[in-house]
C-alpha cells in the first residue's frame, strides 16, 4: 500500500546460494513497500525464488522465510521484475512463476529509475 510518493528498486541477484543476501534484499522491499512504491529487480541466482515452490522452505538462520517476504512484499503492492535474459538462460517462462512477478528488464527498470526511484541494495 503505498502511501507516499517515494519509489525504491531493490536489486536481488542472490537466492538460495546465499540465504542472508537474497532476505535482506526483501526486508528492504517489504519496508520499503509499506509506505513507497517498490519495485525488486531480479537477476542471476534468485532467478529461482520467483519460481512456483521455488521460495518455499527457504531460511537463512534468524530471519524470516523468504517466501514468506515474498508474498508480503506483493501483497503490500510490490511489483517483481525477472530479468528476462536470466529468466531465458534458465528456461523459465511466464507460466512458471509465482503472482506478481513479471518477465520485466532494463527498459522497464530503467524507466523506474528516471521516475526518481532511489535504488536499495
Amino acid at each position: 500500500m503505498t502511501t507516499t510518493t517515494e519509489k525504491y528498486l531493490i536489486n536481488c541477484q542472490e537466492g538460495a546460494n546465499h540465504m542472508e543476501r537474497a532476505t535482506i534484499s526483501f526486508i528492504l522491499a517489504v519496508t520499503a513497500s509499506k509506505t513507497s512504491e517498490a519495485a525488486v529487480f531480479i537477476t542471476s541466482d534468485a532467478s529461482q525464488l520467483c519460481l512456483k515452490g521455488g521460495a518455499d522452505g527457504l531460511t537463512s538462520e534468524g530471519l524470516e522465510p523468504i517466501a514468506d517476504l515474498i508474498q508480503q512484499f506483493v501483497q503490500n503492492g510490490g511489483k517483481i521484475w525477472l530479468c528476462p535474459v536470466c529468466a531465458k538462460v534458465k528456461g523459465i517462462t511466464q507460466d512458471d512463476l509465482i503472482t506478481g512477478v513479471e518477465i520485466a528488464g532494463a527498459p522497464k527498470t530503467m524507466a523506474f529509475l528516471a521516475s526518481g526511484a532511489k535504488v536499495l541494495a
